[in-house]
């Protein structure tokens, strides 16, 4: 098995980060106990990450409905070597 150098970060989608999350949150739940302290916390948790990603929602569709772009263009700047 190939070890990655801790430094190395790894590129995954925004579709693979959500996909791993609610398979955490599923896992966790599988081995809690039923009316636990800890399970009202992964619940709180899980909502506070939702409402998280609604504000970056709510952000970038606020955003768009100003007409203001994603971000902007970066230009290449030439520069002479001497």
């Amino acid at each position: 098995m190939e070890k990655k150098n801790p430094k190395e970060k790894e590129d995954i989608g925004t579709e693979e980060a959500f996909r791993s999350l609610g398979r955490f949150f599923s896992w966790m739940e599988g081995r809690i106990v039923p009316h636990g302290e800890f399970r009202e916390h992964m619940k709180k948790s899980r909502l506070e990450c939702l409402k998280g990603i609604r504000s970056l929602i709510d952000e970038r569709i606020a955003g768009l409905e100003k007409g203001k772009p994603k971000r902007e263009d970066k230009k290449a700047t030439r520069v002479k070597v001497d």
